[in-house]
């Protein structure tokens, strides 16, 4: 009795797998096009934006003005002092999804990012567009703080030579810090730093995160503030 010959059979990946790397292609090759295109606009202009969002620049700039708009070292202001914990937040979270999903930064990435940024060698999430997007939610958010602030005796002179100083300035005002927030992360692909996944994701990362601050970690902080007052 003859023996069946059996014949070889390819493996047949499974769907969700299949439509991943198809996903990941579309996005790569969207990503270099983008890049590729936009190429004449000059380098030093996506330079500054990405200084603009960078963690290095933010966390001293929300810091000082913590402790300049604050009444005193033991009662810091509850909003700046939200915005700060959630800048935390936001750097925790976007470190662990990094490190958990370890999407290698585009091959065309130059060499000109600072040493801070060269040890992250992961793409996923944008670490810039989160950043950004949190701040513009967050502020969006607590726009009655905003405005707050912008009365403030120390920042009134220096917003009113922006235009800011005005009644509905502060409606214009988170108007440019969206349109910041938006331009920062397009920034990020024209620079080849990342995918267009990565800075989508980033952005949807932030508005939840501002979210979740404004709506939990501030009203912790303000009801933390309200038992230390009771206690002094």
């Amino acid at each position: 009795m003859a023996t069946p010959i059996s014949t070889p059979t390819t493996a047949i990946p499974p769907p969700s797998s299949s439509f991943l790397q198809s996903f990941i292609a579309l996005d790569t090759s969207l990503s270099l096009h983008l890049h590729t295109f936009f190429q004449f606009i000059p380098r030093f202009l996506l330079k500054s934006l990405e200084i603009c969002g960078d963690g290095r620049l933010f966390f001293p700039v929300a810091i000082s003005l913590l402790f300049l708009l604050s009444p005193s070292l033991h009662s810091p202001h509850p909003f700046l002092l939200s915005l700060l914990a959630g800048s935390l937040l936001d750097l925790l979270l976007v470190g662990l999804i990094k490190h958990l999903i370890r999407r290698p930064r585009p091959v065309y990435n130059k060499s000109d990012m600072s040493i801070a940024f060269a040890v992250d060698h992961w793409s996923f999430p944008s670490g810039h567009s989160s950043r950004v997007f949190f701040v513009a939610q967050f502020l969006f958010l607590s726009i009655e703080n905003v405005r707050e602030v912008l009365q403030d005796e120390l920042l009134r002179n220096w917003v009113s030579g922006f235009g800011f100083g005005e009644s509905g300035s502060t409606e214009l005002f988170l108007k440019v810090i969206f349109c910041w927030a938006a331009a920062t992360s397009v920034s990020r692909v024209l620079l080849g730093r990342h995918f267009v996944a990565d800075v989508a994701a980033g952005a949807c990362l932030g508005l939840f995160e501002g979210w979740i601050t404004h709506g939990f970690i501030s009203q912790l902080i303000s009801g933390f503030g309200e038992i230390k007052l009771i206690s002094y």
